[in-house]
Parts: C-alpha cells; sequence; structure tokens
C-alpha cells in the first residue's frame, strides 16, 4: 500500500471520547429503562388498543382483495415483471453500460439527493428496488374495490407511512451518506446517534419526541418575535398585542388577527426578514394580534363559545376602544380564520358592522374534504380522544404536533431520524422548526366541540347548524369583503376545500392559491421572491375550484403585495401614527408578551 494511501486513513477517534460517550449512553439507558419499568408498574399493563382502528381497516382491505384474486395475481406479476427489468438494467450498469432506470423518485425528494443513489450500481438497485415495491404496494391497495371512503383514506395513509420508514435512506447499511460516515468515523456516528435517540427519549418524559432544531439557538423577543410593540390587554385565554408604528402615517383601520389557537402567533413574526407582521407594519398598518394562552387543567371547560366571546369579541372591543375607531380589519390564520368566520357571522346576525373586511389564511370554514387529517377524526377515535382529555382537562400539543408531522413524514420526521441518529449529528438551528417545536394545549370542551361540529358532522356551513351565546350562526350573512389566500400543496387545510368554503359567504370574494404549503407559502414574504400565485380574474367565484383553476394566471412573486393592494382599496384613509404606549388601554408589558413565552418543554430545554 502506497504512503498516500496510508495518510488518507481516517483517523482512530479519541479512546477518552469514546469511554465519556460509552458511559454516557450507558447511565442515559439504565435511567430510561428504569423509569420505563416504574411507569408500567404504576399503570398497570393493559394490552394495547386499536384507538385509531388501523388494524380493523387492514382487515377490511385484506377481505376485499382476497375476493378479486385475479386482480391480485395480476399486480404479482407485474410486480415480478418490473424487478425482473430492474435485474436487468443492473447487469447492464455492472458491465459498464449505461440505460435507462426502471423507477426514479419523485422531483424534489431529498432521501436520495447523494450522488451515490446514482453512481453506483448496488445503491442504484437497492433505490430503484424500494421505489419499484412502494409503487406496487401503493398501487395495490389504493383503490380496493367495496371499501368504504374513510377506510380507504385509512389504510392509503398508514400504508404510506409504512412505505417512508421501510425507505433505504433510513437503515445503516443501504444510506450511502451514512455508510461513508459510519466507515470514516469508526461508527462514532452510531454512538453518538444513540446517545441523541436517549436524549430525545428523556426530553419525551419515555415518548420519543425527535429534535428538529437547537432550541437553545433561538429566544423570544431577541432573535424571533421581535416586532417591537406592547400587551395592552390581557384575560384568561389571551394577550392582545399591538405593535409600535413604523411610518409617518398609519391606515385608519387598524387590522387584527387571529392566529390558531393551537399554534402561537410568532409564526407570523418569526424575523424581520420573513415577519408578516413587522411586512403590514412597514406597510402602514397599525397591527394587534391575539397572542393565546397555552392552557392547562384549570381551563379544562373552556369552550369555542368562550374563545370567540372572550377572546375574539373582546379583541374586538378592545381594539376599537385603543384606536377609537368603528371599523376595523381582520384576519385569521387557519383555525383561527374558523373562529374568525364564526365571529363574523356572529356579528353580521347582532347587526355589528365593526369589522369591515375579513382575510383567511388557509382557512377551512367547509369541512366536506377535510384532506388527511380526516384519517385521525372518527367516532371512535374522537370518543379516545376526549377520554384522555376528560383525565387531564386538555390535550397536549405534542400530540398534535406528532399528527401534522406524519403528513409530511419523510420531511418532519424521517429525515431527522436519518440526521440525529444515525449520522450522530445536532440538528440546525432554524427558526421556522423552532415554531413547530413550541407545541400548545387545547382545553378539552372547545377541542371535542371543534372535532365534533366542524370536522365530523361540518354543521358550520349549515344555516344555524351552530349556535354561539344563543345567537344562530349562518355564514351566509356575511357580506363583508373577504380575502381567501390558500396554498396548492397544503395537506392541512387543501386548497378545494378551503375554496367551498368561500362560497358560501355572500359579499364580493376575492380567492388567491399560493405556491408552496400551509406554512411556507404563507410565511412567504416579497423579498424572497418565491412561489408566485394565482389569481381568477372572473367577477364572481366559478362554481368549482377545477373551473377556477382552469381560468386563473399565475403571477411571480408574493400573494401578500396582492393582499395590500386588496385591503387598501377598502379604504385607503390614514391618521397619525398610533403608539401603543400612548393609547387608551394601560400597556402590561412588552411585546411578545409572557403567554407566549410559556413553552411546555421548558423544564427539558432547561
Amino acid at each position: 500500500m502506497s504512503q498516500t494511501a496510508e495518510t488518507e486513513k481516517p483517523a482512530l477517534p479519541d479512546p477518552q471520547e469514546i469511554a465519556k460517550t460509552y458511559a454516557e449512553v450507558a447511565q442515559r439507558a439504565s435511567k430510561l429503562i428504569t423509569e420505563h419499568m416504574q411507569r408500567q408498574v404504576k399503570k398497570g399493563v393493559t394490552p394495547p388498543q386499536d384507538e385509531l382502528g388501523v388494524a380493523q381497516a387492514f382487515m377490511d382491505m385484506m377481505a376485499k382483495m382476497l375476493a378479486n384474486p385475479y386482480q391480485l395475481a395480476q399486480a404479482q406479476m407485474n410486480l415480478v415483471w418490473d424487478y425482473f427489468s430492474l435485474w436487468q438494467h443492473s447487469m447492464l450498469r455492472f458491465m459498464g453500460m449505461q440505460t435507462p432506470p426502471v423507477a426514479t423518485p419523485p422531483k424534489g425528494d431529498k432521501r436520495f439527493k447523494d450522488e451515490q443513489w446514482e453512481e453506483h450500481f448496488l445503491f442504484d438497485f437497492i433505490k430503484q428496488s424500494y421505489l419499484i415495491t412502494a409503487r406496487h404496494i401503493h398501487d395495490s391497495v389504493c383503490c380496493v374495490k367495496g371499501l368504504d371512503t374513510h377506510t380507504q383514506e385509512k389504510v392509503n395513509f398508514f400504508t404510506r407511512q409504512f412505505i417512508d420508514a421501510m425507505s433505504p435512506s433510513n437503515f445503516v447499511h443501504t444510506n450511502p451518506e451514512v455508510f461513508r460516515e459510519t466507515v470514516k468515523s469508526h461508527g462514532q456516528n452510531l454512538l453518538k446517534g444513540f446517545n441523541n435517540l436517549l436524549r430525545d427519549i428523556e426530553d419525551g418524559d419515555g415518548q420519543l419526541r425527535v429534535k428538529m432544531t437547537d432550541t437553545t439557538a433561538f429566544e423570544l423577543g431577541k432573535n424571533v418575535a421581535t416586532t417591537p410593540g406592547k400587551v395592552v390587554f390581557q384575560n384568561d385565554l389571551i394577550q392582545l398585542l399591538q405593535f409600535n408604528p413604523s411610518t409617518p402615517k398609519q391606515y385608519k383601520r387598524p387590522l387584527l388577527i387571529v392566529p390558531p389557537w393551537i399554534n402561537k402567533y410568532y409564526i407570523l413574526d418569526l424575523r424581520d426578514k420573513n415577519s408578516y407582521i413587522k411586512w403590514a407594519t412597514d406597510q402602514g398598518h397599525s397591527v394587534f394580534v391575539i397572542s393565546w394562552v397555552n392552557p392547562d387543567e384549570r381551563l379544562a371547560q373552556k369552550s369555542f363559545e368562550d374563545y370567540l366571546t372572550e377572546a375574539c369579541m373582546t379583541a374586538v372591543d378592545k381594539v376599537c376602544e385603543q384606536t377609537g375607531e368603528k371599523e376595523i380589519n381582520a384576519a385569521g390564520y387557519c383555525l383561527g380564520g374558523t373562529l374568525l368566520g364564526t365571529t363574523a357571522a356572529y356579528m353580521a346576525a347582532k347587526k355589528d358592522k365593526r369589522i369591515a373586511s375579513v382575510t383567511f389564511f388557509t382557512t377551512m370554514l367547509d369541512f366536506s374534504i377535510p384532506g388527511e387529517l380526516g384519517v385521525f377524526i372518527d367516532e371512535k377515535q374522537v370518543a379516545s380522544l376526549e377520554e384522555k382529555m376528560k383525565e387531564r382537562g386538555y390535550l397536549e400539543g405534542t400530540e398534535m404536533a406528532g399528527t401534522f408531522n406524519m403528513l409530511r413524514a419523510n420531511d418532519l420526521i424521517w429525515s431527522f431520524v436519518v440526521n440525529n441518529y444515525l449520522l450522530g449529528k445536532d440538528p440546525f438551528p432554524f427558526d421556522l422548526l423552532y415554531w413547530n417545536s413550541d407545541s400548545t394545549r387545547m382545553p378539552a370542551k372547545m377541542h371535542s366541540y371543534y372535532l365534533r361540529n366542524m370536522y365530523m358532522e361540518n354543521r358550520l356551513i349549515e344555516p344555524g347548524g351552530i349556535e354561539i351565546d344563543g345567537v344562530p350562526i349562518d355564514l351566509g350573512k356575511i357580506k363583508l369583503p373577504s380575502y381567501f389566500i390558500s396554498t396548492i400543496e397544503d395537506h392541512i387545510a387543501p386548497w378545494k376545500s378551503t375554496y367551498m368554503g368561500a362560497q358560501h359567504l355572500n359579499g364580493p370574494v376575492r380567492f388567491v392559491l399560493g405556491g408552496s404549503g400551509h406554512i411556507a407559502g404563507i410565511v412567504n414574504p416579497p423579498s424572497a421572491n418565491k412561489y408566485g400565485y394565482w389569481v381568477n380574474p372572473a367577477a364572481k367565484l366559478p362554481e368549482t375550484a377545477d373551473a377556477w383553476f382552469e381560468g386563473a394566471q399565475q403571477h411571480p412573486g408574493s400573494w401578500w403585495t396582492d393582499w395590500n393592494a386588496w385591503i387598501t382599496a377598502q379604504d385607503d384613509e390614514r391618521t397619525a401614527p398610533r403608539d401603543p404606549a400612548a393609547g387608551k388601554l394601560k400597556p402590561l408589558e412588552d411585546a411578545p408578551g409572557s403567554f407566549v413565552k410559556i413553552r411546555i418543554d421548558a423544564k427539558k430545554a432547561d
């Protein structure tokens, strides 16, 4: 062996470092095993329950499949034929010949970005073998005749979870990047990864809570949620924030933002460069935002009605009181938009005209097409969830966050499994993922009402389907100018569902479809110049979402500028800048306030 080759050998790791890492792993593992056994003894060992109904769904699917043996045999023959083609392709590559692949990953699939997935014939074979198998599994179960729609959706969803989990990118010997790192570090990456795994189990109190970002890299009010302002009002459910003016004049109508109660408001105020709140303030808007409390068992009986009357209506009252205005603009994000839509209908029924326009960010008012979240919502699952919430008075935020992460498992679960546990690396600081890991709880009564009346029974679109404080809610009474911004890749609030909701209002509606997904498509500042958006110039919304899209025109850049042009066209009257410290309400503390700083994992972070 040449001297050059000798010098290229990876250096052996420090024995003291190895010993230290082994000791940490052993200590953590022993502690976790002991705590797990103690929990099992305390709870009493009970047989696992199929709360999601997954086993029953797959049993139903298998029964229907076996009833058509010819179709099953045909699917198997197709699989064999594709494998034969792959063997032929791989043998030709082994002999140095270039042939087109039998299967290729979809564009943007980050799992197979390492060049060795294509350049090395063995890893290429592993990749294509997985893609062929995944496609045939999916095609076999996706459209089984005789299955009801909900069961079929459940089978499809959990089949995809299995397919994603079995990707060769998730295993040491079949991921070229991990394999190289393992050889290079003499396995130290796996040892460090195991230490990271134990750390995440510790932080999750015995359950795996995959760490997505370095939470110590961020501090609210310092490098996220930095737009200056004041908390000008507080009650049991909300803090109301008003932000400092940054222009010589401000629009006369203030803007009230209602974020989803399951998330913290600072998704709209991450950093200066991507803060919607700062941008809107810089355009001349007097911006107010609701910051929701992170509820515990003391607020278990707070209802949807309380959230409307004590939060939304109170916020409207206080914005008007603080500014002296009789009309405001209001915007709601996701579930906050659902609450805002209900509030607008409530106010219309009471002939309260203080809200002059409404903006809905990725908001469902009609839950006919609930998207993949519908997989988790049926009578059995909701009843089971209600039992859990009854015990503690709320739904833990991490449980909802886990559900959302499953919708994009490759990006939000498996990529971190590979990075943290196989490569042994620490997660990269990322403001969006810091917010994503900052979970919030939901009061039991509120969450149960929302799931049953919105998702399960879709009663919001029925005139009088729900009542708030004795007032029948009818979305058709909303005759305000309305702006809907949805996103084309949204898995949480599918845009065709949000489009259906827009059709229940009776005022002028501007529907805009942005690029990307539920978060990135909304947090899309003009300076980024990404994604673009579609607008249909027709004066009236076409009957269907597909018809709307056929007539839509795509525009470059951010929908933010389109929204600002729309909202200022409603009323562009200006007034002197409004200093939150000089209004009629006494400031309680600086933004971002104390409610938003309550983290469920604060103890673990320390």
